[in-house]
Formats: C-alpha cells, structure tokens, sequence
C-alpha cells in the first residue's frame, strides 16, 4: 500500500505538512506497528520533511531578498534578536 499516492497535497501549506508530520512522528514513536506500515509512514514523513525544508529555503530566500540597504539589495540572513 502507498500512501504517498493517495495522501500527498501537491501544494499543502507549511504548517498543514508539519502537522501531518508530527502525526506521522508520533504514529511511528507508539511503536506497536506492522512493520508494512511503519516503512510506509517513515516514506510519508521522509516527503513531507523533504517538503517543508523546500518551504522553509523558499522563505529564507524571500526574506534575503527583503533585506536591503539603500538601493542595492543586499542578503542577510535572518538573526532573531536575543531575548534578555
């Protein structure tokens, strides 16, 4: 059985995937799986970590290209400010 097949969202949102992934995660950690099962959810969980890593260069390189200085663009990775 493929799940992939009859479950992928071509183009599902950053946090539905994570969602699905985190299902998927704690699925695979209540450890009382067929072993079928199991490598079909470890497939599943592969792409939609694979896909939500997409989606999160994808954003980082949107919010490089956000950063600019004067008229030049200029790419500055994005630093969360320290929380005192």
């Amino acid at each position: 059985m493929n799940l992939m097949a009859d479950e992928k969202t071509p183009s599902q949102s950053f946090e539905a995937s994570l969602s699905e992934l985190e299902a998927v995660v704690k699925e695979l950690e209540s450890g009382d799986l067929p072993l079928e099962r199991a490598l079909a959810l470890f497939e599943k969980g592969t792409l939609l970590s694979d896909a939500c890593r997409k989606q999160l260069d994808e954003a980082e390189t949107r919010v490089e290209q956000l950063m600019r200085r004067g008229e030049r663009l200029v790419a500055e990775p994005f630093r969360p400010r320290e929380e005192n």
